[in-house]
């Protein structure tokens, strides 16, 4: 009777357990239009919230765009498996095109210190809402795999529209993922891409996040692999940009920044040895998982303006 009861008792952990994961999964990967910011402070939450947290998750509002260009702009939308909102802003002179793609739970308006400096540089710019986020339909987000089809369809947009201009791919994080696998599994063929922090590999990535709360990443980094695989139909081991870079081969520029805690800058250099063509890596030292023209601005143009000279 009581290996019995034991038994019943582990099974009961079990599901409960994976129903947690499950509910974790769902809600970091879609927002929710139903709060305005995400959920509070741990010590700022009664019991009852904090329990309502730990088995369904923290619900994560979707991401808005906080501000608008200086400059004369111009809305797009563009049909991807959503519709896409970008901003299209041309300075007088024009010698290409940047189009750009943030991060995970970000929106196009965190890219505009970026769009600024490259419209300095002489480049149009096209800041693109990822589906799900800013003011793109949907509210799903799958960390760079059903995001690298947007970045095809807003590459195409461009192409078609803009025949003879120089197109030039820059993302963020997430963004960077994104970029890469639709150059490695979508066939396009930008100019160029400045790529900035991508993830070697989706368990490490995550394996960091579990860490950096504190928690254990045995057995749930797994677990929540495979959840997210189940909900989201792909195979998140094979997730992985250090392989993407195997199938890129024209130039890139890929910036890393030193004290980075989620993407390390280990990760980063396993991901620029694999790339095929030519290639710069760029390690920004007094910066982390945020923009480099916070606390590395000249550096950041320096290895900018050198990469698009050549």
């Amino acid at each position: 009777k009581s290996l019995k009861r034991l038994a019943w008792v582990m099974l009961i952990l079990f599901l409960f357990g994976n129903f947690m994961v499950y509910n974790h999964v769902y809600r970091f990967t879609h927002f929710s239009e139903a709060v305005s910011e995400k959920n509070r402070k741990p010590e700022d939450m009664s019991l009852l919230e904090k329990l309502n947290t730990l088995i369904l998750g923290v619900e994560i509002p979707k991401p808005l765009n906080r501000s608008v260009p200086k400059q004369e702009y111009e809305t797009l939308n563009i049909q991807s498996g959503e519709e896409l909102e970008a901003w299209l802003i041309e300075p007088a002179v024009n010698d290409g095109i940047v189009i750009m793609f943030h991060g995970y739970s970000s929106a196009k308006s965190s890219l505009l210190a970026y769009s600024e400096a490259f419209n300095q540089k002489d480049y149009s710019t096209l800041l693109v809402d990822f589906m799900g986020s800013g003011g793109s339909t949907g509210h799903l987000t799958t960390i760079g795999v059903e995001e690298s089809k947007d970045v095809k369809a807003v590459y195409d947009f461009v192409k078609e529209q803009y025949p003879d201009q120089e197109i030039i791919l820059f993302g963020c994080s997430m963004g960077a993922v994104s970029i890469m696998k639709s150059i490695a599994d979508l066939d396009i063929k930008p100019d160029k891409i400045i790529v900035e922090c991508p993830f070697g590999w989706f368990r490490e990535t995550t394996k960091i996040r579990f860490e950096a709360m504190g928690l254990p990443a045995f057995p749930f980094v797994d677990l929540l692999m495979l959840h997210g695989g189940l909900q989201l139909g792909f195979n998140p081991y094979q997730h992985n940009p250090v392989d993407y870079a195997q199938s890129i081969d024209l130039p890139v520029l890929l910036l890393s920044g030193r004290l980075d805690k989620r993407v390390p800058v280990e990760s980063v250099e396993t991901v620029f040895e694999h790339l095929k063509g030519p290639k710069t890596l760029g390690i920004l030292e007094q910066s982390g998982h945020a923009s480099y023209l916070i606390n590395n601005a000249d550096q950041w143009h320096a290895y900018v303006d050198e990469f698009l000279a050549n």
